[in-house]
């Protein structure tokens, strides 16, 4: 499991990944309609998250969106941090990687 790196910003600070990276630190609550067709971002790239926009075609090609089709109107988490075993629906990963972070940080302040 990742941790959850910093973002950096400017030009050129975006490579091709084989791996996802977190979109966000914690899930997103979002309201499904039934029968619409969705497509979860899995790559961590898209610019209108936690929904495919496409990005992974450049900037990650080895990652493909998750397609689902909810079959009644819900509210539902979906996982922002990208680690989820239960895709496109959040599954609490991202406790594990936070607190992970949390403990290493501690760490290295007690050195």
């Amino acid at each position: 499991m990742q941790s959850f790196p910093e973002k950096k910003k400017g030009k050129g600070t975006c490579l091709q990944s084989s791996q996802p990276v977190p979109a966000a630190r914690l899930p997103y609550r979002v309201k499904l309609s039934a029968g619409k067709k969705y497509a979860w971002c899995a790559c961590g790239h898209s610019k209108k998250q936690p929904f495919c926009d496409g990005a992974h075609v450049t900037k990650a090609p080895g990652i493909s969106p998750v397609r689902f089709t909810p079959d009644s109107d819900k509210k539902v988490l979906l996982c922002a941090c990208k680690q989820t075993g239960n895709a496109p629906f959040c599954d609490g990963s991202h406790l594990k990687v936070l607190l992970r972070d949390a403990v290493k940080a501690v760490r290295s302040l007690v050195k």
